[in-house]
């Protein structure tokens, strides 16, 4: 996208963050770099955060739901050690590869959900939607764990409050760079330039 990166400074076009949508036992994963007005995706893919191995690992709330609640809480642990593993694993890979190439991860941004406050895991276990609720938080909080055992500052970003504007200039980024470019690729670019440019001005203020 040469009539984009022109128009960034060497710096800036060396900085890059992560951005991540979680789901169900994977994520979808873009690195950027640039400004909003002037971006550049250098990588995106899907991240599998549950093993399959694992039986339950992609909704591990709704396969503890069934058990007495000392197996349901060793189950429930056991996916979100598993999953945080996964996660560290990619993320950190991610990271190397880009430094490699010269790029200097600067954070990551994860996009989050209502931020609804959950009660123990017992009650979680009793209320079907607070199961999927407490899957969601779960998927997205290993993503943040990771992040911060690779050293990102992490920005979070509340789906809902996603600025349209930015979303349809990032949206226009299809056009160059091709597909897979769906809402899951969109979020992610915008929370990674939303972290960016929060590394940016944390600098600046040094």
């Amino acid at each position: 996208m040469p009539e984009l990166t022109r128009l960034l400074t060497y710096d800036e076009e060396m900085r890059t963050a992560l951005g991540f949508r979680a789901h169900s036992g994977w994520a979808a994963m873009v690195a950027a770099a640039g400004t909003m007005d002037a971006p550049r995706v250098l990588e995106r893919r899907r991240v599998v955060i549950a093993d399959p191995e694992i039986p339950g690992s992609r909704q591990p709330y709704h396969a503890a739901a069934g058990l007495p609640f000392p197996e349901a809480e060793s189950a429930v642990r056991e996916a979100i050690e598993s999953s945080r593993g996964l996660a560290l694993e990619a993320m950190s890979a991610t990271v190397e590869a880009l430094r490699a190439l010269g790029h200097e991860v600067d954070g990551c941004g994860v996009l989050l959900g209502s931020g609804r406050s959950l009660p123990g895991l017992e009650r979680i276990l009793a209320a079907h939607p607070l199961i999927h609720t407490a899957e969601g938080e779960m998927f997205r909080n290993v993503l943040v764990w990771a992040a911060q055992e690779c050293h990102l500052p992490v920005t979070g970003v509340r789906e809902k409050e996603l600025d349209a504007a930015s979303l349809e200039r990032i949206g226009s980024l299809g056009k160059l760079i091709g597909p897979p470019w769906t809402q899951d690729q969109k979020y992610a670019t915008v929370a990674a330039l939303m972290a960016l440019a929060k590394g940016r001005r944390r600098t600046a203020r040094r």
